[in-house]
């Protein structure tokens, strides 16, 4: 969309799957609805430090334009049912979490990402859940240490390679496992 006007990422992302503009009240309407899910899950004390480092926000400005973001979403979602493979960077070898993000940012974006998740705890800068957005880079930790991360792509949904045997998938962050999980948000 490069007509010179400003286009929401709702809007680029529908062009690039092709969804009728008829059809955005309700892209609309279940994305104002996952996010509202998501907000009523986190309107709790924070669990640790972790979390509360999360929700203190700060500069939302970010390396990525908002098309860029939404590209890095789409793309990520195209590739659940990748495998899982420790140390894996590609399609073809397979990912791991901190490798399926390096190769989203790279190839879609031309940004290096670092290759472990405890570096990619540092990498751009905090978001809160209520400014949110996709693309953004999602962090799970247990006891304050981060031990997993994807990439959140709209209604309260995000995409990671979660573990051995597994493959690239799309989960909700209000699932238990990962509600139980601190969370922590990064735009890069």
């Amino acid at each position: 969309m490069k007509d010179g006007k400003r286009h929401s990422v709702l809007q680029v992302a529908a062009a690039r799957v092709k969804i009728s503009p008829m059809s955005y009240p309700i892209h609309r309407a279940l994305l104002l609805l996952g996010l509202t899910l998501v907000l009523s899950g986190c309107a709790t004390t924070p669990r640790s430090a972790f979390v509360a480092v999360a929700r203190e926000g700060g500069d939302l400005s970010s390396a990525l334009t908002p098309e860029q973001a939404a590209d890095v979403s789409i793309h990520a979602i195209g590739l659940v049912g990748t495998p899982y493979r420790y140390g894996g960077n590609t399609p073809e070898a397979g990912f791991d979490c901190s490798g399926l993000i390096g190769f989203i940012y790279q190839t879609r974006a031309g940004l290096a990402a670092p290759r472990t998740v405890a570096k990619l705890q540092a990498w751009g800068r905090t978001v809160t859940i209520d400014t949110l957005r996709s693309g953004d880079l999602v962090l799970f930790a247990q006891r304050n240490e981060v031990t997993h991360a994807g990439i959140y792509v709209g209604a309260g949904r995000f995409v990671h390679a979660p573990s051995t045997g597994g493959e690239v998938r799309l989960d909700h962050l209000n699932a238990s496992y990962w509600a139980a999980q601190q969370v922590a948000f990064r735009r890069p």
